[in-house]
């Protein structure tokens, strides 16, 4: 009798497998939706890496030609002021061309990037940069600096 009993208690049965099968199913569950999370944290990272170095760039544009001082606050054009046109081109076209180059490159590098120049003609005038964008799961999300440089 006593060796029929062992016999029974032998192996899994199916509702342990079952149970098992279960909490291996969570785990993986939870190992997936940490690993989304992290994908998205790195997409933001990456966008806001980006926007910084726009931001940047503008400001260094606008370091370079400070000239044209309040002309970065009117709207972009392509002044045709690229090295490769061998063009002589005014201050004021510089600017409007710097301005469309950038603002192309924000909307390019961003999702529904937008980039702004505001000019505060304080003395050492003030120009704030405002780099917009769509982040998933978040909306609108922005960076925006301020920076002072002198007309010399």
């Amino acid at each position: 009798m006593r060796a029929a009993q062992i016999d029974n208690q032998r192996g899994f049965s199916l509702i342990e497998a079952l149970v098992s099968l279960i909490v291996i199913s969570v785990g993986m569950i939870g190992i997936a939706a940490l690993y989304n999370q992290g994908l998205g944290a790195s997409r933001t990272a990456l966008y806001r890496t980006q926007a910084v170095n726009l931001a940047a760039d503008m400001a260094d544009r606008i370091r370079s030609n400070k000239i044209a001082g309040i002309v970065y606050d009117a709207a972009g054009a392509d002044s045709n002021c690229d090295p490769s046109d061998n063009r002589d081109c005014t201050p004021a076209e510089m600017a409007r061309h710097d301005k469309w180059l950038w603002t192309t490159q924000v909307a390019a590098q961003l999702p529904n990037g937008v980039g702004r120049v505001g000019v505060a003609p304080t003395d050492p005038p003030t120009y704030t940069i405002v780099v917009e964008w769509q982040e998933v799961g978040i909306g609108a999300i922005d960076y925006q600096i301020a920076v002072q440089i002198p007309n010399l």
